[in-house]
């Protein structure tokens, strides 16, 4: 596995894409430590699509009551029985 940084990554991406493409993974590093990795999708791999496209209708969403109270310690002693 080859090793990158995110600014060589930034300076030439279509190089290591080819290399990516071509079966080579990469550790892409930031300040030498490991923040990514990029390797080819394997054959086997499927895409699901989503179940639903689209915006969401908002009536379908729950509805959640809004609750005001003089402090955050009433908020709170009113959420224990909940719990």
């Amino acid at each position: 596995m080859k090793t990158i940084s995110v600014r060589e990554l930034r300076q030439n991406p279509a190089s290591m894409l080819r290399d990516v493409e071509a079966g080579e993974a990469y550790t892409i590093t930031s300040y030498n430590r490991r923040i990514a990795r990029i390797e080819p999708i394997v054959s086997s791999t499927q895409i699901i699509p989503p179940k639903r496209t689209g915006r969401p209708e908002l009536s379908s969403l729950p509805v959640h009551e809004l609750r005001t109270a003089e402090s955050v310690d009433e908020l709170l002693d009113d959420m224990k029985g909940e719990w």
